[in-house]
Formats: C-alpha cells, sequence, structure tokens
C-alpha cells in the first residue's frame, strides 16, 4: 500500500490565477503533500467564476512551490488539446519540477470542449479517445521519434526533446469501473471523487482498477489512489453548510448537467439544488468528528485524499486543516 497523502484543491473555478498560486504555497506551508487543479475552459458558473489556464499556472506553481506534489484533477488530452501537445507540456513541467509532477486526465465535460467549436462525441467515442491519447503520451516519452496512424491521432516523426529522467506518472479519473479497469490497465494511479457512496467505490471503482491492473499483471495494491475529498470543515457550523451552495452544481443529477456547455446555464441549472448543495459535502465544525468522517475513505483503499475547501475564505481553511486535521489524519493513519 502507497504511503499516506494529503493534497489540496487549488480551485481554478473559483479563484483567479495569482490567488490560486498563494494558496498553493500556503498549502505547502500549512503541511499538505501534493496540490491539484482542474483544467476548465469554462467554470461552472457565469458570475464570479474563474478558469484559469492549467498549463500556464501549474508552470508557475512549479517555481512558486518547493516541495509539493503538482496535478491536473483533471485534463481532458483527447478533444480541445492533441495528445502530442500535453506530452511535450508535460515533459517541460516534468523538467522544470522533477519528481513533483502528475498528469491527471479524464473523459472531459461538454462545458469545455463545445464552446471552442469541437463536436461532444458520446461516451464510448470519448473512452477511446482518452484510451488512445495515453498511450500516445506514453510513446511519445519512451520514443526518440515516433510516426503513427492512430484511428483519432496520427504523428510523424514527432520527437519530445525535453524529457525529465524520472517520467511523469499519469493518473486516470473514473466514474465507473470501465475507467478503474483502463487505469489498472495502463495508468499509474486512479482519481476519483468522494460523496457518491460506498457501493461505488467498493464495489465498482476499486474492484475495476485490481481487475485492469490484473490483467496487465500489474499490482493495484502498489498504485496510488486519489480521491478528491469535498469537505467544508468550520468551527462555525452555519458557516460550514453556507459555504457549499456555490458549488450546488455538484449535487445536480448527472443526466442534467451532461448536456449544459453553457456557464450561464449551469448556474442557473445549479439553483435549484442550493438546498440540498451540502450533501455531496463532509460537513462539520469538530476536529474529532470531521476526521470520522474521512475515515471510511481510507478504509475503502484510498491513500491520497486531496481536500477541497467550497468557501471563500481559503487561508482560514488551509490555516484550520494544517493546525487541526493534517496531524490526527496522519497520527492515525500515516
Amino acid at each position: 500500500m502507497p504511503a499516506l497523502r494529503l493534497g489540496y484543491k487549488a480551485s481554478a473555478e473559483q479563484f483567479p490565477p495569482q490567488r490560486l498560486l498563494d494558496l498553493a504555497v500556503a498549502a505547502e506551508a500549512a503541511g499538505f503533500d501534493s496540490v491539484w487543479t482542474s483544467d476548465h475552459f469554462q467554470p461552472w458558473r457565469h458570475h464570479d467564476g474563474h478558469a484559469p489556464n492549467a498549463l500556464v499556472w501549474l508552470g508557475a506553481a512549479t517555481q512558486a512551490t518547493k516541495r509539493v506534489v503538482l496535478g491536473t484533477s483533471v485534463l481532458t488530452p483527447t478533444l480541445r488539446y492533441n495528445p502530442a501537445v500535453i506530452a511535450q507540456a508535460f515533459g517541460t513541467l516534468g523538467c522544470l519540477a522533477p519528481g513533483r509532477v502528475i498528469l491527471g486526465v479524464g473523459t472531459g465535460e461538454n462545458l469545455n470542449e463545445t464552446p471552442v467549436g469541437v463536436a461532444w462525441p458520446e461516451q464510448s467515442e470519448r473512452f477511446a479517445r482518452l484510451k488512445e491519447s495515453v498511450g500516445l503520451i506514453g510513446q511519445l516519452w519512451r520514443g526518440e521519434r515516433l510516426t503513427i496512424e492512430g484511428e483519432y491521432y496520427r504523428t510523424a516523426n514527432a520527437t519530445i526533446y525535453d524529457r525529465p529522467d524520472q517520467p511523469v506518472p499519469v493518473y486516470i479519473a473514473a466514474s465507473g469501473p470501465a475507467s478503474a479497469r483502463l487505469a489498472g490497465r495502463i495508468a499509474d494511479g486512479l482519481i476519483c471523487t468522494s460523496g457518491k457512496g460506498e457501493e461505488l467505490y467498493t464495489q465498482a471503482l476499486l474492484p475495476g482498477l485490481a481487475e485492469g491492473a490484473g490483467k496487465a499483471g500489474r499490482d493495484a495494491a502498489a498504485m496510488d489512489k486519489m480521491i478528491e475529498m469535498k469537505v467544508s470543515f468550520d468551527t462555525d457550523r452555519d458557516q460550514a453548510f453556507e459555504d457549499t451552495k456555490v458549488w450546488a452544481a455538484l449535487a445536480l443529477p448527472g443526466e442534467k448537467k451532461v448536456g449544459i456547455h453553457d456557464a450561464l446555464e449551469m448556474e442557473e441549472a445549479a439553483k435549484e439544488a442550493e438546498p440540498y448543495a451540502h450533501q455531496r459535502w463532509l460537513v462539520s465544525s469538530d476536529p474529532d468528528e470531521h476526521v470520522e468522517q474521512i475515515a471510511p475513505y481510507l478504509g475503502y483503499g484510498f491513500n491520497h485524499l486531496v481536500f477541497h475547501f467550497p468557501g471563500e475564505a481559503q487561508e482560514a481553511a488551509i490555516r484550520r486543516y494544517g493546525e487541526l486535521i493534517l496531524p490526527r489524519l496522519r497520527a492515525r493513519f500515516g
């Protein structure tokens, strides 16, 4: 089992790039092990939303931080990006911060692809594209000159000239067993999110990861199993509940979100979910209670917890976690 790692989600949909960079530095100082950011072209709300470019931001973060691992949770290397360009970008990032960069990938969201004129394909094609793109990125990182003719992507004597000595790990995001099996077969780690019910994790995602790894002759137990933890912890319990409303879209049923490609429309749709937005979050004002809320996820088998705080007062949330929660988790589970 890999070592316990506790990370911070730099919420790119909520804060502008410089503030986000300052928060990454604060998280490192508070004792977090990793910092992860999403790569969205558009946020889930139009008013007061943000969507800084993840590749540019990560370049700055490699220089602003010294110790934390930096990753994408997640980036889509299949539609508005060509996977060869992502291979080049993360090769550069790996050179700037050796051993501290992870490429987290997924099949994408309509909200981030359709606005730039990309046709939104069916899930089966998105999955096939992801599988092919991860394979292509790995080949580019391993090969000197690559010419391939794939189903969706092709290269002609392509070379990534700047690559780190230590390869950049690739993690695959999964919301179901098929993606989890793919992660087990071809990736270095798994990414998922909390608040979706024990059955998903214990009967679908983690078994899927193990099945995929087993078929590829790999050891799933040694793989990093990362989960974004939606947590709202504040000594003011009412404030902890209130903070979750800004992320009400997370509580919408999947079928309501999948067809939306406009931030304003997503913002409007999320209003109906505000009364029950807290249901996707672990909400508490008591440190010991909060650790008990988190503990089941470690029991399921996740070893890398990345904490996403919903409120505006991120500096205070980072400080509280650094003082009250991270030490408790490490003492009990580390």
